[in-house]
């Protein structure tokens, strides 16, 4: 039987709270979510930008929470329904007990950033530790304010890995994360033009994402894109730190982790490369460019934790999208199946230009049409509507048969394509649905893309609720 996730003193303590009711012996998880809540869990009560985390206090308990952790101004309410620690303020009481826990860790740490590819390389780092040693990373992208310490909090003490995703919208967001985490190693994966919104150049963005390297541990490894061209930047603020070492990955002469060659797919790739001087060839079963990129990264990191490379390059091969970033489904319309590709998690210049490649090496059959289903990157500030349009030479060159856009963004990039290329255009992601449901057929590859805030996910739902899932061999 495993060891409980914390003793109910031991969070009281961690939180520096004060115990009202009885403190229960064990404490099996940490939720902030009552639809996910398992009992035995304790309940943090954060207050968020949509609801406020007390009102669910009385649900949680009904479904067995162990503890709810609540501010003072709301205490009064709960007394008596059931053990409570009681605390300033939820959030900075979480953050506390993170650090406490890191404090406790044995375990190698690591910490992956970047504008495009964190959260793969984050699940790709899951699944290659895990075959060496107990690991624990992150479910979903937990990456911002609150998700990196409801992570720490999570983690079991006696894990060997422990991987956190580190993401920022703002200036200032990624330093003090990092410090909660104190990476033995931190990733970035690459800087893009993603929330420009808020940043005056792509310099700026780089020097936000160091911050990973600022908060390394003494003597630490800190491994950058050697491709991009902040990785000059990176390496100087990385050498100027704490860091023990700084390893460069990517194509370039002077990467430490190199690509030889590699053969892409629509499903898989097969992958030459170097790592420190030991030649690695491998598969990898998520396809794309930026996936065989990145997983470079991933080979660094286990190379920098003392990790098995062989195994790691091993597992590789049963690496999978995760949904919403690329997972593939076959679907059964009128007269044959289609592939529906679900990239409606999040966009960006880079992710969906990549998309879009991956979808021009997918062979369509009979009749059927490359189709790209695209909704508004977001937070790109002034240069938004450059950046949408720039993407019309990757669609024509890509073989792309025809474009559905949904977003004031997405309409320059519409008007600026040939009619023949043209499938139809919504001011909203609603009013594309049913366009796309109609206009979907046999032997058809349709990729759905864009932000979280355009609302493309609900595409993908009504694709699959009206067609089934396919039991025909591609």
């Amino acid at each position: 039987m495993s060891a409980p996730l914390w003793s109910g003193d031991e969070l009281v303590a961690a939180l520096g709270a004060r115990a009202e009711g009885p403190v229960p012996a064990a404490i099996s998880g940490i939720s902030i979510d009552t639809r996910t809540l398992e009992p035995g869990d304790a309940f943090f009560a954060i207050t968020g930008e949509a609801r406020n985390g007390h009102d669910f206090v009385a649900a949680a308990f009904e479904k067995g929470a162990a503890l709810a952790v609540v501010d003072e101004a709301h205490a009064a309410q709960f007394a008596g329904k059931g053990a409570l620690a009681i605390v300033p303020d939820v959030l900075k009481a979480m953050e506390r007990a993170g650090s406490v826990r890191r404090a406790e860790l044995k375990a190698g740490v690591l910490a992956v950033t970047g504008s495009v590819g964190k959260t793969g390389t984050k699940e790709a780092l899951r699944l290659i530790l895990s075959r060496q040693g107990k690991t624990h990373a992150p479910v979903a992208s937990y990456n911002n304010h609150w998700g990196v310490p409801l992570t720490l909090c999570r983690t079991p003490r006696d894990v060997a890995y422990a991987v956190y995703e580190i993401g920022m919208n703002h200036p200032g967001e990624i330093l003090p994360l990092a410090r909660m985490v104190r990476p033995q190693v931190s990733i970035i994966t690459t800087i893009q033009p993603v929330h420009l919104e808020a940043f005056a150049s792509l310099e700026g963005i780089a020097e936000e994402k160091a911050g990973v390297f600022w908060a390394l541990e003494p003597g630490g490894t800190a491994i950058l894109n050697a491709d991009i061209p902040q990785a000059d930047l990176l390496e100087r603020i990385a050498r100027a730190g704490p860091a023990g070492e700084v390893i460069r990955f990517g194509e370039s002469a002077d990467a430490d982790v190199r690509l030889i060659s590699c053969a892409l797919r629509s499903d898989v790739s097969t992958v030459d490369a170097v790592v420190m001087g030991q030649p690695v060839t491998y598969r990898l079963g998520s396809p794309g460019k930026h996936i065989v990129l990145n997983s470079l990264a991933v080979l660094a990191a286990v190379k920098a934790v003392g990790a098995d490379i062989a195994l790691a390059a091993l597992a590789l091969g049963d690496l999978r999208p995760p949904a919403g970033r690329g997972a593939q489904q076959r679907l059964e319309a009128p007269g044959g199946a289609f592939t529906l590709i679900d990239e409606s998690y999040n966009g960006n210049p880079a992710s969906v230009k990549a998309a879009i490649e991956n979808l021009g090496r997918i062979p369509v059959a009979g009749r059927g049409r490359r189709i790209a289903v695209l909704g508004d990157m977001l937070e790109l500030g002034p240069t938004g509507p450059e950046l949408h349009k720039g993407l019309g030479p990757a669609i024509t060159a890509n073989g792309i048969d025809s474009v559905f856009a949904c977003g004031p963004l997405m309409r320059g990039l519409y008007d600026s394509l040939p009619s023949t290329l043209r499938g139809a255009y919504a001011a909203q992601a609603s009013g594309l649905e049913a366009l796309v449901l109609d206009a979907v057929r046999a032997g058809d590859v349709v990729m759905v893309k864009g932000s979280l805030g355009s609302r493309m996910g609900p595409i993908v739902k009504a694709l699959t609720a009206r067609f089934p899932a396919s039991s025909a061999e591609d």
